[in-house]
């Protein structure tokens, strides 16, 4: 198995059954691949969809749906560990159940920019909004000496030439990210002290990273983002809290490293303020493909 692919779902079913149904119809891969869903104690009957409909449409396009359930939302880190355990492919791609392909290619164009050079470990795409003409919503992280994060190109033009090349970035976000199982093996998964969400991903591109491994940003690829869709609204999780929390363990953990390189300033990664997206069935679907 050449790649697994591993999102959680945990409720928001409409966006769920949209995305998912939307990477196996509109990926092309000619190399085999699974997709591993790990269901965090859904009560809306997303597990159900999932057994019933997803398994059935990966398997008319030869494509493996496994689904893991957990009774209990046990967090982000702990259920992608979980999907780390059970994946069979020589590749990882994290994927959130938010995200769906706008280049259909996708994972060849992030496996070749990992293979053009050995010390590249994880590599990410250009993230953009489902609207009209696909504005950037992330082309890798940037992390200030301070530690203030910003997604690069958050809100620009999708043809902005400052994010058209392939670029090392400090970090890259987990909605689509490619690794090598077998730096995940040596190296360990996501750590649980993220709990339930927010700066575990951030936190295993640095460990990788203090290793000498590196981050990359590919514009080649594209991927469609309904951001934050997955969190939120969430009852369970009182957002605001959560990211100050593990932001100051991200701090701590790693201050040593983010405040030595040559990142942006505090203002430079003031967080843009966006309209809102349309509600969901508002946007097209399927939405247009490169």
């Amino acid at each position: 198995m050449r790649f697994s692919l591993i999102t959680l779902t945990y409720n928001k079913l409409p966006v769920t059954s949209r995305c998912l149904t939307a990477i196996l119809r509109d990926t092309v891969c000619d190399a085999p691949w699974e997709l591993i869903v790990v269901d965090n104690g859904s009560t809306d009957n997303s597990a159900d969809w999932i057994e019933q409909h997803l398994i059935p449409y990966g398997a008319a396009r030869n494509v493996t749906v496994r689904l893991l359930r957990n009774s209990e939302n046990i967090g982000c880190s702990k259920a992608r560990n979980q999907g780390i355990a059970a994946a069979i492919g020589e590749y990882l791609l994290f994927l959130d159940n938010d995200v769906t392909p706008r280049t259909r290619n996708w994972l060849q164009i992030l496996l070749q920019e990992h293979l053009s050079d050995p010390t590249i470990a994880m590599v990410g795409p250009k993230m953009v909004y489902p609207l009209p003409n696909a504005p950037i919503q992330c082309a890798g992280v940037a992390i200030s000496p301070q530690g203030r994060v910003c997604f690069r190109g958050r809100g620009s033009s999708n043809n902005d030439p400052t994010y058209t090349t392939p670029t090392d970035v400090q970090c890259l976000i987990s909605a689509c990210l490619l690794i090598p199982a077998h730096l995940i093996a040596t190296h360990g998964g996501f750590d649980p002290v993220f709990h339930p969400v927010q700066f575990e991903d951030f936190d295993l591109c640095y460990r990788l990273r203090e290793q000498g491994w590196r981050a990359r940003y590919t514009p080649a690829a594209e991927m469609y983002h309904f951001e934050s869709t997955t969190t939120q609204g969430t009852s369970a999780i009182n957002n605001a809290a959560v990211v100050i929390r593990n932001g100051l363990t991200f701090k701590n953990r790693w201050q040593h490293m983010f405040a030595t390189e040559a990142g942006p300033t505090d203002t430079e990664c003031q967080w843009l303020k966006l309209p809102p997206l349309p509600p969901l069935a508002d946007i097209p679907d399927p939405l247009p493909m490169l």
